[in-house]
């Protein structure tokens, strides 16, 4: 595709791994969003359970946290590529398990959370490679920026997508069918990937060992301040923002009293929200002055849940929704973005298990913790604290900012973002 014939907002496309994987992911994301719809909907069915919708939640995501940091190590060990292949086939496998036993009326809540914890364990390799593989798919380091937004938008075309298709896919046929089709969908990505032209990746030895380097890659996330930062902003955001999602099925049912359908609507709304955050990211042409927007985004956040948490109406939901969903987007994908630009090469992988620590593996903590305090204090009121703590970080971050610039323009100069004479971005 040239360059010249591709819109600015998809500059990312005109390199062609990127727009193979592009392709195929993006067919692979709308059938898991049709499992998480599917999974949450199942346990919420045979429990009515807030609190196991938390351990569900709990489950999937520990392995990340725990994992993640050693995972990294040995992406920046092992060829990308390779693991991305073989987490997707263990990912295909794990959704057709789901199916074969949800198809034949014998699923139970522990064999979910099983499988959750397979998947979660498959995810700690899977989520840090791709995000430091996406560095080998474009070409042009200049296009980096726009490939993480491009995947958030991605992301977030299949969270319109697969919850409505779940939705209908549940009131019409069951859960079962609902993890066939991703299970199905699995093979778009894992042919995009097969099909890319990618030189073997062949790590430099390495005398050091797999602790050695995990302390180096602390050392480096812990020390140097605008990483810090970013991250622990990010694990504050999805500790106790993201339970929301986990405590969908309990508002669609005993706060909007409705069914499959309306649960389907409520995570498209947040949905269409992240993607307008997305398509924003997109259209930015640097990456200078994303800290703001990470600081401004996470006080949007907060205040969209807020408002969700008082809401007791349909039409007033989907209409807050839009709001939670953009902010948290543009968080996680603006923290994406700026961690991939200042990070050094050699450390890349493990910087990103530690993003994938941040933003999936704080959320089983949040998740387990929201259904504790839903099952005791109800609903609304666990999303309401979400809401006031994410502001509060976002406020807590903008008041860092003037220091952060300081120490990152170096990094800007150095890699030709900014020239030597510009002042510190406002």
């Amino acid at each position: 595709m040239p360059r010249s014939r591709t819109p600015a907002i998809a500059r990312a496309l005109a390199h062609r791994n990127y727009r193979l994987f592009f392709t195929g992911q993006s067919v692979s994301l709308i059938g898991s969003w049709i499992t998480r719809t599917a999974t949450a909907w199942l346990v919420y069915r045979l429990t009515g359970s807030a609190l196991l919708l938390g351990v569900v939640g709990f489950a999937g995501q520990i392995p990340t946290l725990i994992l993640a940091p050693f995972t990294g190590v040995l992406i920046d060990r092992w060829d990308r590529h390779r693991i991305l292949v073989v987490t997707q086939v263990l990912s295909m496998l794990q959704s057709a398990a789901l199916a074969v036993l949800a198809l034949a009326g014998i699923i139970t809540v522990g064999e979910i959370i099983a499988l959750q914890l397979v998947q979660g364990f498959i995810n700690s390799f899977d989520t840090p490679a791709r995000q430091a593989f996406v560095v080998k798919m474009v070409d042009d380091r200049n296009d980096l920026s726009n490939a993480i937004a491009l995947n958030s938008t991605m992301v977030n075309g299949s969270r319109i997508i697969g919850p409505s298709i779940g939705g209908v896919l549940i009131a019409g046929f069951g859960e079962g069918w609902c993890f066939a089709v991703d299970a199905v969908s699995y093979l778009a990505v894992i042919a995009s990937l097969l099909a890319m032209h990618v030189a073997r990746e062949t790590p430099a030895p390495r005398d050091t060992r797999l602790l050695e380097e995990l302390r180096d890659g602390f050392r480096y996330v812990t020390g140097f301040l605008p990483i810090r930062a970013a991250l622990l902003l990010l694990a504050l955001v999805s500790t106790m923002g993201m339970p929301y999602m986990v405590l969908m099925p309990a508002v669609a049912r005993e706060i909007l009293h409705g069914g499959p359908h309306t649960y389907g609507f409520l995570l498209t709304a947040a949905g269409l929200g992240a993607m307008a955050g997305a398509l924003y990211l997109a259209s930015r042409t640097s990456v200078v002055g994303l800290e703001r927007a990470i600081a401004a985004a996470a006080c949007t956040f907060g205040a969209g849940l807020i408002a969700f948490s008082l809401s007791h109406t349909l039409w007033l939901s989907l209409i807050v929704l839009p709001v939670a969903g953009g902010g948290m987007m543009v968080t996680m994908a603006s923290t994406n973005t700026f961690l991939q630009t200042i990070v050094e090469e050699r450390l890349r992988g493990r910087v990103m298990s530690f993003y994938a620590m941040a933003f999936l593996g704080t959320a089983p903590i949040g998740s387990l913790l929201g259904g504790i305090v839903a099952d005791r204090l109800g609903v609304p009121t666990t999303i309401f604290i979400g809401g006031v703590a994410c502001m509060a970080g976002g406020i807590a971050f903008a008041l860092w900012l003037p220091r952060f610039r300081a120490l990152v323009r170096p990094i800007y100069i150095a890699r030709g973002i900014l020239p030597p004479s510009t002042t510190d971005p406002k």
